[in-house]
């Protein structure tokens, strides 16, 4: 082992803030503590797979911050270190929702130029972490996708077979579910990771741009084109192409990709001479298909050939507990951009985060907490940081508002569906009472508390019965 240059290190890391943000960039649980169990610091994947702050955890236990099975179990920091080895074991721990989760855990003694023990490093990460090179970017979690709930990890568990083959894949799900992101997991998990990830938006361009773009043109091929254009098809080449709306291909287009998915030749437009593309090709959609192809909006000989393998993302609100790890996941991702301090919620914004029904799901989670940071002015985000809109009573039930897209794969089971969650008039009345009971029934303040008028207070108060 070659010598490490102490002087080196010291100026690439020359204080304890640099020390720790080099720790939050790993995409596992790091702690450091004394040969006693007792902890100096800790990042924030861990502080995410425990739930403990880390301004709380700092001068605990490992024990009681970790609260891990594995510590009762033969812990060397806890029973002695017979052998000054890493040792890495499966075990469980009780996370921020007070439930079970499965991890491994590694324990790695830090030794001094005596041969004793000075400090100890101790690793946590999801069991179902996916570690495929830059992929694993989250405990719980494939790349920029985050969840642990079994209708997400069921899809995450499929993504490492489907990745080392070359069949189409055909991505469903409603609007902000992450299908842009699964797709890009795909590749980067497959042997096509070293070639170009190119990505096009069908109903982004009008159908007279849609076929140069994909296909490309010659010089001469129409009114306009002064030069030779390669198109999407053979930029992507070596590696995948990922096609999102599918649904808004225009028909002639759609025999067009039928023809590539045959023999993988494309031909630009203004040439006779075929181009072998050896691409992957990925697509994606929040329309019905099957109710396309009914209606001859859509070719069915061009679905057989795109449904080889169908993954199907659940909307948000059928993810139950997904919805506060993405909330705390997003927090500290913008606390961390915008230099910010918050470090929690309040128990109001909590509930009314829970409650929402998410019609634009995670991508609308997502900004809903980047709106919340950005204009949050404490430690803790507040009813009054979130978006208004959101405390508008709903017209219409959750199950009426979105209808979930039919998939008809042979190869897929559909999960059970989630409870819902607390009526939406409910959380409404009872954040109201809650507001008056904390300033003595003082209206004006109980309004500024809920970021709302005194004109709204009034108005709800009197549609949800409120004397």
């Amino acid at each position: 082992m070659p010598d490490i240059d102490p002087q080196a290190l010291a100026h690439m890391l020359p204080d304890a803030d640099s020390f720790s943000s080099l720790l939050d960039e790993l995409p596992i649980g790091v702690a450091v503590m004394k040969p006693d169990g007792t902890l100096l610091t800790v990042n924030k994947t861990y502080e995410t797979l425990t739930g403990i702050d880390r301004e709380r955890a700092v001068g605990l236990k490992c024990l009681h911050s970790l609260r891990c099975d594995y510590c009762v179990k033969g812990c060397p920091v806890m029973t002695g270190w017979d052998k000054t080895e890493c040792t890495n074991v499966e075990a469980n721990i009780v996370n921020r929702e007070r439930s079970k989760t499965f991890v491994r855990l590694t324990v790695t003694p830090l030794m001094n130029e005596n041969g004793s023990i000075h400090g100890i490093v101790e690793t946590i990460s999801g069991k179902n972490q996916h570690t495929m090179g830059a992929t694993a970017a989250s405990p719980f979690g494939l790349g920029g996708l985050v969840g642990k709930s079994p209708q997400i990890e069921r899809v995450f568990t499929m993504v490492p077979s489907i990745a080392q083959t070359d069949s189409s894949v055909l991505i469903t799900g409603e609007t902000g579910t992450g299908k842009d992101l699964l797709a890009e997991e795909i590749h980067n998990a497959s042997d096509r990771n070293q070639g170009p990830f190119i990505k096009v938006n069908c109903g982004a361009l009008p159908d007279t741009l849609l076929e140069s773009e994909l296909f490309g043109h010659n010089k001469g091929a129409f009114t306009g084109a002064d030069n030779n254009k390669p198109g999407r098809f053979r930029m992507a080449h070596g590696g995948s192409l990922f096609l999102t709306e599918i649904g808004d291909l225009p028909l002639a287009l759609q025999v067009k990709l039928l023809s590539f998915l045959d023999d993988k030749v494309i031909y630009p437009l203004g040439s006779t001479k075929g181009f072998h593309a050896d691409v992957r090709v990925i697509v994606a959609t929040h329309r019905d298909l099957e109710a396309m192809v009914q209606e001859k909006r859509f070719r069915q000989d061009l679905l057989y050939r795109l449904n080889v393998i169908r993954l199907q993302l659940p909307p948000l609100r059928e993810r139950g507990e997904d919805i506060a790890l993405l909330q705390d996941h997003f927090m500290k991702m913008f606390q961390a951009r915008f230099g910010k301090t918050v470090d929690g919620f309040s128990e109001n914004a909590r509930n009314l985060l829970k409650s929402y029904s998410y019609p634009g799901n995670v991508r609308e989670l997502r900004n809903l907490i980047e709106y919340a940071v950005n204009f949050c002015e404490g430690s803790t985000i507040r009813l009054r940081h979130l978006p208004g809109y959101m405390l508008q009573e709903s017209s219409q039930p959750v199950e009426q508002q979105h209808a979930p897209i039919p998939d008809h794969a042979p190869q897929q089971a559909v999960p059970a569906p989630s409870p819902q969650p607390e009526k939406w008039k409910n959380v409404q009345r009872q954040m109201i009472i809650d507001a008056l009971v904390k300033t003595g029934g003082r209206k004006q303040q109980a309004a500024k508390m809920l970021g709302w008028g005194r004109s709204t207070l009034w108005r709800k108060m009197k549609h949800f019965g409120i004397d």
